[in-house]
């Protein structure tokens, strides 16, 4: 059947339709007063949803716009910092840190494993001197499904009383609490296509007091990404560029669902997606990537035993469901099953129907019918 597509990767996310029509009403003027009445409001709802005072910035990009606005803007040619890598964005933070010259020293953990908060913290205990700039890295590592510890870490940089944390939330922002000001975040960014429920095309960033006092500081080359151009813009409740005005109409539908819905609503909605996940891929006798105890509420990585691949492929042709599949060394031995943002529990409870299905088709290990389908249920409704 042709347009039933069911999208269960880690992004794009499913669009609820109320959030289509809005995307799909006539363009206004992006100087004009409606526009920037509707600014205000997404602001307001910004904040909420990041547990924050402070502004959240628009950006017309992706999340990596976000994440390279959140180094040129606090950061100077030379720092040292430290970056937490264990997985393919992690890696991604990596490769962004040292193409704008800073000092990188890479704190490691194996891909599935999550990154230890002692390791950052003998780190930060050794500078001394207070050398090192910023402590980066990625809270739900997408790749993987694995969710870092970022408020163990954020509370060692703290400490340490000089360095920013600086932090890609690109798939844990709506999907589980990133409380920005009582976790002590510096920079946040996050990107439209996954749990804010939209299209890709907007990212996000917040800056707390000390990140912008180093932007004072920062003598790295940025234009379009000034955040000081959007942070005054955003006073006057508008943009310093031409912004995507229906995207924004998007964002306004999208987060009033949210906020109907309710912020520890949403949080343990996600929680149990995962639970049920798990529980179902587990008992088809399937091996999760993700340190047990450590697996992100937008995603889990399953190490399915066989050709992921074909897998994927199987899914996509009997069921018109798209899973991810594994990247890099992972290609062909993982698959992705997202379950953040517009998602219920008919959604999960069919992807694990489905993933059953395949299996026992292709026959991949042996399952008991039903087995993953009565323990996801199991979770999803105990």
């Amino acid at each position: 059947m042709e347009d039933k597509l069911t999208l269960m990767i880690p992004g794009p996310t499913p669009v609820p339709e109320r959030v289509l029509q809005a995307m799909a009403r006539h363009p206004i003027g992006h100087r004009s007063g409606a526009f920037s009445a509707t600014l205000e409001r997404v602001q307001q709802q910004l904040q909420w949803l990041h547990q924050t005072r402070n502004a959240i910035l628009l950006l017309t990009g992706s999340g990596t716009a976000a994440m390279e606005a959140g180094i040129i803007n606090t950061l100077s040619r030379g720092d040292r910092v430290l970056c937490g890598d264990n997985g393919k964005f992690g890696e991604r933070w990596v490769k962004l840190a040292r193409a704008y010259g800073l000092q990188v020293e890479v704190i490691q953990a194996p891909w599935g494993q999550p990154l230890d908060p002692a390791d950052f913290a003998a780190a930060l205990e050794a500078d001394v001197d207070k050398t090192i700039r910023a402590v980066i890295l990625t809270h739900s590592e997408t790749s993987t499904g694995v969710l870092n510890d970022l408020q163990s870490i954020a509370a060692h940089v703290k400490a340490h009383g000089e360095a920013l944390t600086i932090v890609d939330c690109v798939t844990s922002l709506g999907a589980t609490a990133v409380p920005m000001d009582s976790w002590g975040l510096d920079v946040v960014a996050s990107g439209s296509q996954k749990g804010y429920m939209m299209p890709p095309g907007l990212s996000f960033v917040s800056l707390s007091t000390r990140a912008w006092q180093a932007y004072e500081r920062s003598d790295l080359p940025r234009f379009y990404l000034d955040l000081g151009r959007y942070r005054k813009a955003a006073t006057a409740k508008s943009t310093p560029f031409t912004p995507a005005v229906n995207l924004v109409f998007a964002l306004e539908a999208a987060l009033t669902m949210l906020e109907r819905e309710g912020l520890e609503a949403v949080f343990a909605r996600h929680e149990r997606h995962r639970a049920a996940t798990q529980a179902g891929v587990k008992a088809m006798g399937l091996k999760l990537l993700a340190k047990e105890g450590h697996g992100s509420p937008a995603i889990t990585a399953v190490i399915p035993g066989g050709d992921a691949e074909r897998i994927r492929q199987h899914m996509k042709e009997r069921f018109d469901i798209l899973l991810a599949g594994g990247q890099d060394h992972l290609k062909g031995q993982i698959v992705r099953m997202g379950h953040l943002g517009f998602v219920c529990d008919r959604d999960v409870l069919t992807a694990v129907a489905a993933l059953e299905a395949v299996l026992m088709e292709l026959g991949e290990g042996h399952i008991k019918p039903g087995a993953g389908v009565a323990a996801a249920a199991a979770k999803l409704w105990p």
